[in-house]
């Protein structure tokens, strides 16, 4: 009887024990792996292509949103486009498509279930672009700007425009040209570029007319609209409106950050990961 009585108490021993291990286990993990990274899982992996703004680089302004999101579990592709500091617009807006797709290529073939493309300022206008083009699951567009079509816009690159026609018409247009890039918080400034390639960019119809853009985007693509409170001026008029001009989509969200345009990406981490999951996993 006694010693019955004893294999009983080291067998609780042993189970308390290991719950105690396992215990300590999970918290470990815990400890160690982001929570939403716990929750990805057992989900669909969500890969993100993330673009930077007007003459910027993955390491400024959109860094913080793509190391947060790789913290989180995200497959993650920062990439430098041909409108930042070093690459002055350097190939057409087609080569561009080209990158944003071989970057996504690159995704799905590391797991990538879910395919997201995100862009701040040009960035943002950029990927809607892109998702009127190309089949994603969602598309987050963070204070998108930078519409040629605008003749405030023209005003400040229209003699530029013509020199690149110009000199396309002479047969010069892939030879690098001093002209001009305009952007709200800096005022004009020199780029140099292959007039050609400058034009796909800037021409008042190509690709970069705003209106065109958000009248093409994929309606069965929703999008993650961010307008920060503290955007320039005429970002912050006119958010609603542009947001509002979208094709319906049921999971389309506006978000308005308290920050400033610059500070927007890094203050939109949270949501992304929030609304991303939700779409990715149909909820």
């Amino acid at each position: 009887m006694q010693t019955s009585q004893q294999s009983n108490k080291q067998r609780r021993k042993k189970i308390r024990t290991f719950s105690l291990r396992g215990f300590a286990a999970v918290l470990s993990i815990g400890l160690f792996m982001p929570l939403a990274a716990l929750a990805q899982a057992g989900a669909a992996k969500i890969g993100i292509v993330v673009m930077h703004g007007k003459g910027g680089a993955p390491t400024t302004f959109v860094a913080g949103l793509a190391s947060g999101l790789e913290s989180r579990g995200y497959l993650v592709a920062n990439l430098e486009m041909p409108w930042s500091g070093r690459r002055q617009y350097d190939v057409s807006v087609s080569a561009a498509e080209g990158e944003v797709e071989a970057a996504l290529k690159a995704l799905r073939e590391q797991g990538a279930q879910k395919l997201f493309v995100a862009g701040h300022s040009q960035g943002g206008l950029f990927a809607l672009y892109f998702g009127g083009k190309h089949a994603l699951d969602g598309i987050v567009a963070i204070a998108p700007g930078g519409d040629v079509s605008s003749r405030f816009y023209m005003d400040k690159v229209s003699a530029s425009v013509a020199l690149a026609h110009k000199l396309v018409d002479e047969g010069k247009g892939d030879e690098k040209t001093r002209l001009n890039d305009f952007e709200g918080s800096r005022g004009s400034f020199p780029v140099v570029s292959p007039p050609a390639a400058y034009l796909t960019w800037f021409d008042p119809q190509g690709a970069m007319n705003q209106p065109d853009v958000i009248r093409n985007m994929n309606p069965a693509t929703p999008v993650l609209f961010v307008g920060p409170t503290g955007d320039y001026p005429f970002l912050v008029r006119t958010k609603q409106q542009t947001f509002d001009a979208l094709p319906k989509n049921p999971r389309s969200t506006l978000y308005e950050p308290n920050s400033s345009h610059l500070e927007a990406p890094s203050a939109s981490l949270d949501e992304v990961v929030k609304w991303t999951t939700a779409v990715a996993g149909g909820q």
